[in-house]
């Protein structure tokens, strides 16, 4: 049986007390994909946020696409800034669990992570295909006709979650036809177009396609209805059984950054939490709100590790 949870944490804002500091007056946010994606939205949005609260007086953004996050995660280490916060999440787990890369979570400085954001499978408007359950049994007959487009390369959380919710309705997780796409944006367009049938994607990357009508999001990887879309079933309701993920963004500085200026961010992003700026970003986006900070941050990147691992292995895709 799929193993039915990734990680515990996927709950509401965890406590965790930080001395407060002189807030750093400048920030610079490294995404490490292309523009739309759920790492692009996670650091504008925080940044916006900051921005506009005062919280920080100077925000800057830097894309850097290359290698599904390791361009990026290179770049941190050479420029050992001491204002760049790298946004992630999930992948950065799963693309060292896979050695597709040679760096880990282990080689950066975990300052906090800020979101929780579950996933969704989604088609056009316009499908055939009504329900998750006719999706999922037109790609049992035949596989290789329905592909799915996520927004990053095979092996992905995008990539992870369409085996998981077709494993869950007792396909083959390796049948599963996954067309990767630099970034979020590039992979909704995919489906527009036609290119493919299905989008597998985090909830934030879709739902505004979805309330526009351009798309239809034909289930949730929630344990429970969320109250953004609740009309729209999970995942598991709809028959994927364990069908459950919820895939966190947080922030990461270089290893060389002081522990002040580390302490400084993560008080910086724990107070954002309290403002009304902040509560409209998250809601117009479906996120959760999933505060670690350091050493808490580290235990939750840890333990999803081990989770991901024994789930990837289930999925015969390590």
């Amino acid at each position: 049986m799929l193993h039915k949870t990734i990680f515990a944490a996927v709950v509401l804002c965890a406590g965790v007390s930080i001395q407060a500091l002189d807030a750093p007056e400048q920030i610079h946010l490294l995404i490490p994909g292309g523009a739309g994606g759920g790492w692009d939205r996670t650091a504008r949005g925080v940044g916006t946020v900051l921005s506009k609260t005062g919280l920080i007086k100077q925000v800057r953004y830097e894309n850097m696409s290359g290698g599904g996050g390791a361009r990026g995660i290179a770049h941190l280490l050479e420029r050992k800034s001491p204002h760049m916060l790298m946004v992630n999440s999930s992948p950065i787990v799963i693309r060292s669990l896979q050695k597709a890369f040679p760096h880990s979570f282990r080689d950066l400085t975990p300052v906090a992570s800020v979101i929780g954001d579950y996933s969704v499978i989604a088609v056009r408007q316009a499908s055939t295909f009504q329900n998750i359950r006719d999706l999922a049994e037109a790609q049992k007959q035949n596989p290789s006709r329905i592909a799915i487009a996520g927004g990053s390369i095979a092996g992905s959380t995008d990539h992870i979650v369409a085996a998981l919710v077709f494993a869950g309705f007792a396909a083959e997780p390796k049948s599963v036809k996954y067309i990767p796409y630099d970034a979020g944006g590039k992979a909704m367009a995919g489906l527009l177009s036609g290119e493919v049938q299905a989008l597998s994607s985090g909830l934030g990357e879709v739902i505004d396609m979805a309330q526009q009508g351009w798309v239809n999001i034909l289930c949730v990887t929630s344990a429970e209805r969320i109250s953004l879309l609740p009309d729209t079933p999970t995942c598991q309701e709809s028959g994927a059984e364990g069908a459950v993920f919820a895939n966190w963004r947080g922030f990461f500085a270089s290893p060389t950054m002081p522990a002040a200026q580390v302490q400084a961010y993560a008080d910086v992003l724990s107070r954002m939490y309290a403002t009304s700026a902040w509560r409209e970003v998250a809601d117009n986006y479906g996120w959760v709100d999933l505060f670690y900070a350091q050493e808490e941050f580290v235990q939750m990147l840890t333990d999803q590790e081990s989770d991901i691992r024994r789930l990837m292995t289930e999925l015969d895709l390590l």
